[in-house]
């Protein structure tokens, strides 16, 4: 009883908190993310230093600002109106986290590319943090190794979740990690635990992350990489983000073998984590034979793969079948699991190819995974429902339950699936419909804001794999970015900040 007055009642004489008062614990936490973000700028700073590209003066600007920040809104809010951070308030911490840290994470990008205005650094930091992919950028080639490093870098942090990080190595915050931690994970089930603890089960998270990302980079380097490009695409292969530090992406190395490397990590990221996790404590492969969305993932990849590939075959876009099975593998595997990376124009093939690969990234990858798109699961639950009411008509007082691999799928569950996907086809419509307003051809305005809300990277048109975002008005940037955010965030932890019953006392 005495913690519910001290949640519900904390200000002096019991009076409603003000609106300093609610947000003050959360400003507080943010200010401590904030110090972990500048803390991190310190590895692309030293592989500065180790380079000599000159760019190291950015990355020490950019820390000193990040940290200075951070301590003064921890500091300015610490012990204030002190209490356990509610599940509204993890919604609010979600979004200031990942549309603060972004303009933090520009300052070395226009230090070191004079030329680049704040609203595309934004834009590029954005695309790194949510694991999309899609860049303003060319002449990366040219760019100081440091730089890439740091892009990259920003797609491993954000493939997992910056707040994750914060619940697994800062348990002496003393706020709600549960909270967060469901504001924070992809995908409908979010109450699924690895361990007891919510701060092991973000351990065990990472600690399967990092693992995967290390052997994705020693198979790279096995492969014919170089070391740094090892390790900076293994970032971006598991992030499944696609940020390359070649313009050419995975045309430069122009290798089946590497591509073959990525295709097998691009999947295996493309899988919940979770399923990792209790293949590794034990339960071996059965772990995935179990999964209600590891096995569907395997069969479309390898459906849509078998049908891009005769498809280019028998179009006489490349001349052999096993030439038109290695693009259409590396191609599906990468567009369907929201990665990005390119080694062919594939806007250039028979539209039939790159649209399935479109289509195929809105629900390939799974819950819990660093993809994007609606997840799996949830593509799953739709076609149940749907068959559900097929039922139905035939059989009105039939009671007929919603299964997936002999789990009912309870009815508020259904529900919240069927509101999200409401929200998905409004944001997309919305959106296009913003960038066709502005002047961009359907093409190009469908494929952005798809490739932006999945976080997919590159589009079709204007933004296809062989540009960049460039073009783009600052107008209709913003739109993507927005987009992007959205995407990330799965909707639901940015749009319920709108809604008055979420700022009612």
């Amino acid at each position: 009883m005495r913690r519910l007055k001290r949640i519900v009642l904390p200000a002096a004489g019991g009076r409603p908190l003000t609106l300093y008062e609610r947000v003050a614990p959360v400003l507080s936490v943010l200010g401590v993310v904030l110090m972990i973000f500048g803390g991190s700028i310190a590895v692309p700073w030293a592989v500065s230093r180790a380079t000599a590209d000159g760019a190291h003066a950015a990355y020490v600007e950019a820390i000193v600002v990040t940290l200075v920040a951070g301590l003064v809104l921890y500091l300015g809010t610490r012990g204030r109106h002190r209490r356990e951070i509610q599940p509204r308030d993890g919604f609010l911490l979600v979004a200031l986290v990942w549309t603060v840290l972004p303009a933090f994470a520009t300052i070395p990008l226009l230090a070191q590319i004079p030329a680049l205005s704040f609203t595309d650094a934004y834009f590029e930091c954005v695309s790194g943090l949510t694991a999309t992919g899609a860049t303003v950028l060319t002449g990366l080639d040219a760019l100081p190794v440091s730089i890439n490093v740091w892009r990259t870098l920003m797609i491993w942090m954000g493939g997992m979740g910056i707040i994750v990080l914060a619940v697994a190595i800062l348990p002496l915050l003393g706020v709600g990690g549960s909270q967060l931690f469901r504001a924070e994970m992809a995908g409908p089930m979010k109450d699924t635990r690895l361990t007891p603890r919510i701060e092991e089960t973000a351990k065990g998270l990472w600690f399967v992350y990092f693992i995967l990302t290390a052997a994705c980079a020693a198979c790279y380097s096995a492969a014919g990489m170089g070391t740094a490009d090892a390790v900076m695409h293994a970032f971006t292969t598991v992030g499944l983000g696609g940020f390359s530090s070649h313009d050419a992406s995975f045309g430069y190395f122009d290798s089946p073998l590497i591509e073959a490397v990525a295709v097998i990590f691009m999947l295996m990221s493309a899988i919940n984590f979770t399923v990792h996790f209790m293949a590794i404590r034990g339960r071996g492969p059965m772990a995935y034979a179990r999964d209600p969305e590891a096995k569907r993932v395997a069969f479309w990849a390898g459906a849509a793969t078998f049908m891009v590939g005769m498809h280019l075959w028998g179009q006489g876009t490349y001349d052999d079948l096993a030439t038109a099975m290695r693009h259409a593998v590396f191609h599906v595997v990468s567009v369907g699991t929201t990665t990005g990376y390119a080694a062919a124009d594939y806007a250039q093939w028979p539209v039939f190819a790159p649209a399935l690969m479109l289509f195929l990234s809105c629900f390939l990858a799974s819950a819990g995974s660093t993809g994007g798109g609606i997840k799996m699961i949830r593509a799953v639950v739709l076609f149940r429902q749907a068959l559900r009411e097929l039922t139905r008509i035939v059989h009105p007082h039939a009671v007929v339950q919603v299964k997936v691999d002999g789990r009912v799928i309870e009815n508020n569950l259904i529900f919240a699936v069927l509101a999200y996907m409401l929200m998905y086809g409004g944001t997309v419509i919305v959106a296009m419909m913003m960038l066709m307003a502005s002047g961009l051809d359907i093409v190009t305005s469908v494929s952005a804001v798809l490739a932006s809300i999945n976080n997919l990277g590159p589009g079709l048109g204007l933004v296809g794999p062989a540009s960049t975002y460039a073009p783009l008005t600052d107008f209709q940037t913003w739109v993507c970015t927005a987009t992007m955010l959205l995407g990330r965030l799965e909707l639901f932890a940015i749009v319920v900040l709108l809604t008055p019953a979420f700022w009612r006392k």
